[in-house]
């Protein structure tokens, strides 16, 4: 007579060539949808739920899954292949749901909140790697009852009558019902009838904390990390949250950054740039002097090698700063300061403006001597 069982694989939807990272997924997804406590009275979800509990306990194991492979329900123990029936081993099935569904189903533990900060930093710090210090808020266990929200410890406290002192409820009927966190005393298996002055009851209140955070030279902008342990503390004894940390560099006022090149766009009048100057140009390390050829141009880079910015977090290898001259033009000139750059301008020759001789060499060249007849352009 044929096995009237369905193939194990086909229960959890699953190929045959599924790793065990899909194979758990899938158990869980149909777990949670046939659990008994999630549909009462529903018969034919609980024997869903009992035949993909028996698919997932062969094929979660190598030795199993091999053996089924091989030859089907008949290569396994009877023990093993009547898992879809009531002949479960009880204990041991309550602990596969613990593991799997304690975090779904009400578990009596629960981590604590995962907290964000984000530390602002300037570009210098973010290159040469920084020690900061920084200040969060948090919520605490009280100091003045430890946690407990009960004014002089134990005696303002007393038993919860929902879940007699356990902490957790059972409220299906069914052999396979799972206990559940008891929503009156959130699972501590007491309540408060005194409450604590200072958090009224709560067990926590709002709280500084400071934490140090090492930002490593060559940190770039957003970089996020997770601090274990930094965060708020876990309910019924539970672990405590993490502190997550993202880095925000500010903009430099005279510096802009394209990856390890650090570029300073350097506003000149025109007077320093014909005769030649030395300026003060900033660094990440401060400020340094460069000198300014005479008859620099404008759009003209200086090069100053190893003064950009890592070249990656932690290298001691640090990029280029280039430093763009820009020929700043005047403004708002007085008829006196106009008639002193005419009388300068007079007195220069072609010579002295080579690409602007060049340029009328050229125009000259394609249209001729200029006349009175061009067409004046007007601005709208």
């Amino acid at each position: 007579m044929a096995d009237a069982r369905r193939d194990y694989y086909e229960v959890l939807g699953l190929p045959r060539n599924a790793d065990s990272a899909e194979i758990k997924r899938a158990y869980r997804a149909l777990a949670l949808r046939y659990h008994p406590d999630q549909n009462h009275d529903d018969k034919q979800a609980e024997e869903k739920f009992k035949e993909v509990s028996a698919a997932y306990t062969v094929l979660s194991d190598p030795e199993k899954r091999a053996r089924y492979d091989r030859l089907g329900h008949l290569g396994l123990s009877r023990d093993v292949a009547g898992m879809d029936t009531l002949s479960v081993d009880l204990d041991a099935m309550k602990a596969l749901f613990s593991n799997l569904f304690g975090d779904l189903l009400g578990g009596r533990k629960g981590k604590g909140r995962d907290l964000r900060y984000t530390l602002e930093i300037s570009l210098r710090e973010a290159a040469h790697g920084a020690q900061k210090t920084i200040r969060f808020p948090v919520r605490a266990d009280c100091p003045s009852c430890h946690g407990s929200g009960a004014r002089g410890g134990d005696a303002g406290l007393r038993v919860c009558s929902t879940c007699a002192g356990k902490g957790d409820v059972k409220p299906g009927k069914g052999i396979f019902s799972l206990s559940r966190t008891c929503t009156v005393c959130q699972g501590i298996g007491k309540v408060v009838v005194d409450p604590c002055g200072e958090c009224r009851g709560a067990g926590l209140t709002d709280q500084q904390r400071e934490y140090t955070v090492s930002v490593p030279a060559g940190t770039e902008d957003g970089t996020a990390r997770r601090i274990s342990g930094q965060g708020e503390p876990g309910r019924r004894g539970g672990s405590t949250g993490d502190l997550n940390v993202t880095v925000k560099i500010e903009p430099h006022p005279l510096l802009r950054r394209e990856g390890a090149l650090l570029i300073c766009e350097l506003p000149l009048g025109f007077s320093q740039v014909a005769l030649g100057c030395t300026v003060d140009v900033p660094t990440l390390e401060g400020r340094v002097e460069m000198k300014i050829p005479a008859g620099t141009q404008s759009g003209t880079v200086f090069r100053l090698r190893g003064r950009g910015y890592p070249t990656a977090i932690g290298s001691t290898t640090r990029g280029d700063l280039h430093v763009k001259v820009l020929v700043e033009t005047p403004q708002s000139l007085s008829e006196a300061q106009r008639a002193l750059l005419r009388h300068v301008e007079e007195k220069l020759a072609s010579a002295s403006f080579p690409r602007l001789h060049k340029f009328h060499e050229e125009l000259r060249h394609l249209y001729g001597p200029a006349d009175t007849t061009t067409t004046p352009i007007t601005k709208k």
